[in-house]
């Protein structure tokens, strides 16, 4: 049984914060993966530049801890900063994404709780499908929580064939627990830990490594 890995998603703190907060969650060595997301940074005048200009500072941060890098949902970005992408359903198609990103980055798809779509991430190449949410999210409040049905019979399909499974939604190290046992290699978190202060993050990365040895027990 595999350890999951956790999957760090950027909240829209000041770039300064945030570079504090992320190399303060690397420093554990729990985080695999970054999501670069910024929203409100987007939705600036000049938010396109901005983004570049934060990602580029993101990115060396996490080449010096070896952790890997998306950007959500913008292929030519991420095409451009050389690092992998997240898409959503309706941001563009994944063979296209796979045409001009390294084969070295990752490529992930939204799936909701369809295992449908799953599948479909699959055929098309995606390195993993996001599955969610799980739990109730203050992130994404509207967003519909998936039954345990639905997350199982998406994880079959992972076994099938080589597919990683990224959970997603209101996830944290006191509710994790109840996913034990499944295939799951990413658990994706934003204010579980980016909510934090930085003095506390370092503290809760270790309650997320006390929560996760219960996948050991399952080996």
């Amino acid at each position: 049984m595999i350890i999951p890995k956790l999957y760090l998603l950027t909240n829209d703190d000041d770039i300064s914060l945030l570079l504090t907060k992320l190399k303060t969650a690397f420093a554990t060595n729990l985080i695999a993966v970054v999501q670069i997301r910024r929203k409100q940074v987007l939705a600036q005048p000049n938010g396109s530049q901005q983004l570049y200009d934060e990602a580029l500072e993101i990115i060396a941060l996490a080449q010096q801890y070896k952790v890997a890098v998306v950007i959500n949902d913008d292929t030519a970005l991420a095409a451009k900063l050389g690092v992998g992408v997240h898409l959503g359903q309706g941001d563009g198609d994944i063979s296209t994404a796979k045409q001009l990103i390294a084969a070295d980055q990752i490529i992930g798809r939204t799936c909701h709780g369809d295992s449908q779509l799953v599948k479909q991430a699959l055929e098309d190449g995606a390195d993993y499908a996001a599955m969610g949410a799980v739990f109730a999210s203050m992130t994404k409040p509207q967003a519909s929580i998936i039954s345990r049905e639905q997350l199982n019979a998406g994880c079959q399909l992972s076994l099938d064939k080589p597919l990683n499974i990224c959970v997603i939604g209101g996830l944290s190290a006191e509710n994790i627990g109840q996913l034990a046992g499944l295939p799951l290699t990413y658990i994706a978190v934003v204010g579980d830990i980016m909510d934090l202060t930085v003095e506390q993050i370092a503290q809760r990365c270790q309650q997320w490594q006390q929560a996760l040895s219960i996948w050991q027990t399952l080996a």
